[in-house]
């Protein structure tokens, strides 16, 4: 059964006699919360009611509260995404991965860890498209790909790629025409997503990144410029790179699934 689940497809598994009735019922239960003492709700019907799954901030968590948490829904889930993740937050989750037998994968750029009990995700046949300005933007890139990735997307990057050498631009989005949304990551004046969006035919997602100084630095010059776009784009906060590849994700999905 496909972990990046939908009501949809879910329905046809069941019609094609794959699953019972029973596990169909338990899949599309979307209200099920998995309580953690008295520090978390394990929200594990969300990749059913809202097509993306359950993901784990470790950024302001105890290791001992997010050791806690991972070795709770692994068994119940079978895979789960950890994003701003430390060093030594990455190696716990790491050796938790480990004992259980599962695979897990450590993006350092990114700050993810990506636990499952299968080594491969399964292709939704969804496809996203990353770009960034400069070499400063990828950290947040990296999060806006792993989610993608986690979701079943394909994911071609371009990064690198901005203003100060537009030229840089062209060749790079040639080689992902066939997206179905973008993701832009750009920090300083944040000029970058309102190029793409005045190029392409697919939705773009401005991402500004807390890169630059002095007046309106650390990103808030790169969203003022973004939300105030001549270009039709979507805007998600600064660094939101999570959020930007999740959202990229669904579109692309469902664009995936028209065409299969």
């Amino acid at each position: 059964m496909n972990s990046n689940n939908t009501l949809r497809g879910i329905l046809k598994e069941f019609e094609a006699g794959r699953i019972s009735a029973d596990a169909a019922e338990e899949l599309i239960d979307g209200l099920r919360i998995e309580k953690i003492g008295n520090i978390a709700n394990i929200d594990l019907g969300r990749s059913v009611r809202c097509g993306m799954p359950e993901v784990i901030l470790a950024e302001g968590k105890r290791t001992e509260h997010l050791t806690e948490i991972v070795e709770k829904i692994l068994p119940v889930s079978g895979r789960c995404l950890i994003t701003r993740v430390s060093r030594d937050q990455a190696d716990v989750l790491i050796n938790i991965s480990e004992s259980l037998a599962f695979f897990s994968s450590y993006n350092e750029t990114a700050s993810t860890v990506f636990i499952s009990r299968e080594p491969d995700i399964e292709k939704s046949g969804g496809r996203v498209g990353i770009i960034t300005a400069g070499t400063s933007d990828l950290r947040v890139a990296e999060e806006a790909k792993v989610i993608a990735e986690v979701m079943g997307c394909e994911v071609k990057t371009a990064y690198d790629v901005g203003a100060a050498g537009i030229h840089r631009l062209f060749p790079a989005i040639k080689e992902m025409l066939d997206v179905d949304a973008y993701v832009v990551c750009a920090g300083r004046e944040g000029t970058l997503p309102t190029v793409i969006a005045g190029l392409v035919d697919r939705p773009v997602i401005g991402v500004p990144v807390s890169v630059g100084y002095g007046y309106m630095g650390q990103g808030q010059a790169a969203l003022a410029g973004m939300l105030q776009s001549c270009a039709v784009l979507t805007v998600v906060n600064i660094d939101a790179g999570f959020t930007a590849g999740a959202f990229a994700a669904r579109i692309a999905n469902m664009a995936g699934e028209n065409r299969g």
